[in-house]
């Protein structure tokens, strides 16, 4: 008797298992299923419509780093398959991948197309169905008497009371934090790390550095006061608020932290983060000696964008006009203060792009890292985002999905092969 393999989830870690499943295991049936219309829908959207594949990282140590949540875990999960295997895996299939500056990896069409039109072939190649439009509601474990299935097959329960049997189901199902799998897989007794959102942006309502939109500051520092989180990089100031990889950064690294705040809290930005208030004010001093008679408005030495620079003059309270040495000592406080400690009110965040990803998920203690099976029912697996795993913007998801989706294949195909 054949036996199945269903796949809750039509989402790149999904689709990864379901092709990886049945190219290694030829007698088994694969089914995907997507509860919505719509599949792959992640992968077209990621990377501006491009798909960010992975990341050009080939540590295992340095790669851990990217993830806020999960990384001993996948410490143990890259040894099997890590990025240089997603790399080989999809140029066997034809999909060459380009790295880009800031380690990024892209398929050379610069088209998520590419990656979709790839996992689509292998569905078809290996005979994986699809079944849509249908949403999980219960997971129960049955007893069997036929004498050629396992003792105990997975009923899965749909919302239109459908029934589909399966003796493997690896849940793919993804993170929403409202989504209706967390309620079936605790009644099967796992335990739910609380989902909240991760990588998103900072609204801040009527601040005046909205006005500013579309400049970007190459280096800053962001920490968010009264806490330990900090983050370096570009920041991008948007017509809501703020974004860019420092904040996007900061949004993972603090995902449950946030959400505990209501998103509701106060940043302090270094725009100069070489310099600290001290280092800054002799550094002043040097330049006022240096170029006294220009024009503070004229002449910046910090690299800071202009406009930017005029809007930390204007909330210094320092004139257009005036020259370096002609600067008073409580406007040049005011200014250093502002250069290397301004703060801002957030009040709500904002989904960065279309690209919603979740921190939390399946307790990691309750998943075997090697098989990516349930450490309390059999013959179930997880893959993506569905586990307690999640990092930042840069590839580092899907590399994620990759790796989970392949391990959970393999895992499954060597079990049935040994029947």
């Amino acid at each position: 008797m054949k036996k199945k393999l269903i796949v809750l989830g039509g989402g790149a870690a999904g689709f990864f298992c379901a092709v990886n499943a049945a190219q290694m295991d030829p007698s088994l049936e694969v089914v995907i299923i997507e509860k919505t219309s719509k599949l792959l829908s992640k992968v077209k959207v990621s990377g501006g419509g491009r798909c960010n594949v992975t990341h050009a990282c080939f540590s295992i140590a340095d790669m851990i780093k990217k993830y806020p949540r999960g990384a001993g875990f996948l410490k143990k999960a890259f040894h099997e398959f890590f990025t240089t295997d997603t790399i080989e895996w999809f140029k066997k299939r034809h999909v060459e991948l380009k790295t880009e500056a800031d380690g990024r990896m892209f398929p050379v069409s610069n088209t998520s197309q590419s990656i979709i039109d790839c996992l689509m072939n292998e569905v078809n190649r290996y005979d994986v169905g699809i079944l849509m439009n249908r949403d999980a509601k219960q997971l129960i474990l049955e007893n069997v008497e036929h004498p050629d299935s396992f003792g105990r097959q997975w009923k899965i329960v749909f919302a239109n009371d459908e029934v589909i049997h399966a003796d493997y189901v690896c849940i793919a199902s993804g993170g929403y934090p409202k989504s209706a799998q967390f309620e079936w897989l605790k009644n099967i007794g796992h335990t739910i790390e609380e989902p909240v959102p991760s990588l998103f942006t900072f609204n801040m309502p009527g601040n005046p550095v909205t006005e500013l939109m579309g400049i970007t500051a190459e280096n800053v520092s962001v920490k968010i006061n009264g806490t330990k989180l900090i983050q370096e990089g570009p920041l991008l100031i948007t017509h809501w608020g703020m974004s860019g990889p420092a904040i996007l950064k900061l949004s993972a690294q603090g995902a449950r932290e946030l959400a505990n705040k209501n998103y509701e809290f106060t940043i302090s930005i270094n725009w100069v983060p070489t310099y600290n208030e001290q280092t800054l004010k002799e550094k002043f001093q040097q330049v006022r000696f240096d170029i006294a008679a220009t024009k503070i408005a004229n002449r910046n030495p910090f690299g800071v964008p202009q406009r930017l620079w005029q809007y930390l003059m204007q909330q210094s309270t320092i004139n257009e006009d005036m020259r370096w040495a002609d600067l008073p000592a409580k406007e040049q406080n005011k200014f250093i203060k502002n250069l290397c400690a301004q703060e801002f009110a957030v009040k709500g965040k904002t989904t960065f792009k279309e690209e919603f990803v979740t921190a939390g998920g399946i307790n990691l203690h309750e998943i075997d890292h090697a098989t990516m099976q349930s450490k309390i029912a059999p013959n179930l697996f997880f893959a993506g985002e569905v586990i307690d795993v999640d990092g930042v913007t840069g590839g580092f998801n899907f590399q994620n999905a990759w790796t989970t989706g392949f391990i959970a294949a393999k895992a499954i195909a060597s079990n049935t092969n040994k029947l």
